[in-house]
């Protein structure tokens, strides 16, 4: 027997109270609003060939490549089409406004700020053993054993291992301040003396050190970061009344 079962929008905003997602629910309808208005008062006009151009590139993000991949997309989000351009609308307005509002200020806060678009490359293996550390330390000056074969002993991780330890790309506020400090006045390639923190104590390999170039890639992460300080602050000053 196939049993129906109805859920109201009642029990949606019930769940969503008992799940305490109401107020990330409530701060997205107030920046919808926000985005909105602000566009408006800007005179920020969306033309039909940049709203298309957005909707393929938001479909080519969600690997939604034929009209059935984007029908079933669709019906598991409960979107309707018209709801999807507005999602697409509003995707739009938040790039055209962020670029109205702050376009002129990115090299100046990219001059300003140049230390924070630093980047890394490291390899770290955390110890729970200091002497240890130490000891693999000296191993390491003296060549007498690669951090390939420290982080194979001594992740136990399966994925981070197999990785040899490596951490990634990562800008300064990606890693903790007890180590960026070392880190990011590193000389590479070069083995930092062992660092003590609340994980424990962490043996890096600092490959290289990125400097920053004003791209369009890293123009793009300022302006939306300058967006999202701007949508932070005006949520705070704006008075949320919530009828439930």
């Amino acid at each position: 027997m196939n049993d129906v079962f109805i859920i109201a929008s009642e029990d949606i905003l019930y769940q969503l109270k008992l799940s305490c997602q109401l107020p990330d629910i409530i701060a997205a309808i107030a920046t919808r609003k926000i985005i909105t208005d602000a566009a408006t008062k800007a005179d920020i006009e969306i033309k039909a060939g940049e709203l298309q151009q957005t909707a393929d590139k938001l479909r080519l993000a969600k690997k939604l490549i034929t009209a059935k991949d984007t029908e079933t997309w669709l019906e598991k989000h409960y979107l309707s089409l018209n709801e999807f351009k507005e999602l697409v609308q509003t995707s739009l307005l938040s790039a055209k406004l962020a670029e109205y509002l702050f376009a002129e200020q990115v090299k100046s806060f990219f001059a300003a700020h140049q230390l924070d678009y630093t980047q890394s490359i490291t390899y770290e293996v955390v110890l729970d053993d200091e002497e240890l550390a130490w000891q693999l330390f000296y191993e390491l000056q003296e060549n007498n054993i690669s951090f390939q074969n420290i982080a194979q002993q001594y992740i136990q991780e399966p994925e981070l291992r197999r990785l040899g330890g490596y951490c990634g790309i990562r800008y300064r506020s990606d890693v903790i301040p007890e180590i960026a400090n070392y880190v990011f006045t590193a000389h590479p390639p070069q083995i930092l003396k062992p660092i003590l923190t609340h994980k424990g104590v962490h043996l890096i390999w600092v490959e290289e050190i990125i400097q920053p170039h004003l791209d369009e890639k890293l123009r793009c992460k300022i302006l939306r970061d300058l967006f999202a300080s701007w949508l932070q602050q005006q949520l705070e000053e704006m008075r949320i009344v919530v009828q439930v």
